[in-house]
C-alpha cells in the first residue's frame, strides 16, 4: 500500500446489481461528489458466495445494463474485472488487484450502512480495510450514532478508515425492483429506460 500522496481517488460500488437501479447510480454519484473523487468503477460481481445465483441473472446481463445505466456519466467507468476473474467473488483480491496495478490511485469502496454492519465477516477484511477507505452512506434506517459506534469499533478493531457520508437515504433495492417486475408493475423512474428496455428484451426477470 501506498503510504505517501495518491494521484488519484477512485471510488469503487461494486454489487450484483440484479438489477442496477437509480439508487445504486445516486450513491454513487453522492459517493463521487462527497469524497470529491475523480471516478467511481461500478463493478458487477461475478459470483458472490453470499448470494442463491438461481435468482440472479447472467453477468453478462448484469454487465451489460451496468453499460446502459451509466452511458451518460463520463465519471462512472464500468469495469468486468470481477467477472471475468471466475470463481467466487471476494473482494480483497479485487482491492489487491487494483492497488498493485495502480500504486498512485487512493481507492474509496463505497457501501450502505447495513454493510458496515457485515464487512468484518468478509473473507480476509483486515487487507480490505488495510488497501481502501470505507464510503459508508445511510442506509435501512440506521442511525448515524449506530453508524458511529460501528466505525469507531472497526477502526479499533482492524484500523479501518471510514468515511460517513452525510448524503439521503436512497430507500430502493433490487429485490424490490424484481418483486415489482414479477408483478406486472412499471420499474419506470427506479431503472434507466435503456436497462427496462433490455429486461424487456431479454425476458429477463420473469416469474
Amino acid at each position: 500500500m501506498n503510504n505517501g500522496s495518491y494521484e488519484k481517488k477512485v471510488g469503487i460500488l461494486g454489487g450484483t446489481f440484479n438489477p442496477i437501479h437509480i439508487g445504486h447510480l445516486m450513491l454513487a454519484q453522492n459517493a463521487l461528489e462527497f469524497c470529491g473523487l475523480d471516478e467511481v468503477l461500478i463493478m458487477p460481481s461475478g459470483c458472490s458466495y453470499f448470494k442463491d445465483q438461481k435468482s440472479v441473472a447472467a453477468a453478462e446481463h448484469r454487465l451489460k445494463m451496468a453499460e446502459l445505466a451509466t452511458a451518460g456519466n463520463d465519471k462512472f467507468v464500468v469495469s468486468a474485472m470481477e467477472i471475468v476473474r471466475g470463481g467466487y467473488t471476494y473482494t480483497y483480491e479485487t482491492l489487491d488487484i487494483l492497488c498493485s496495478e495502480n500504486p498512485n490511485t487512493r481507492y474509496y469502496y463505497i457501501i450502505g450502512a447495513d454493510t458496515l454492519f457485515s464487512m468484518e465477516k468478509w473473507k480476509k477484511p483486515d487487507v480490505i480495510f488495510s488497501e481502501c477507505i470505507v464510503a459508508c452512506a445511510k442506509r435501512n434506517g440506521l442511525s448515524k450514532e449506530e453508524m458511529k459506534n460501528k466505525a469507531s469499533e472497526l477502526k479499533d478493531r482492524f484500523g479501518a478508515e471510514i468515511m460517513l457520508m452525510d448524503v439521503p437515504e436512497i430507500p430502493v433495492s433490487s429485490t424490490v425492483v424484481r418483486e415489482m417486475m414479477e408483478k406486472g408493475r412499471t420499474c419506470k423512474y427506479y431503472l434507466d429506460d435503456k436497462v427496462i428496455e433490455y429486461i424487456k428484451d431479454n425476458m429477463l426477470y420473469l416469474n
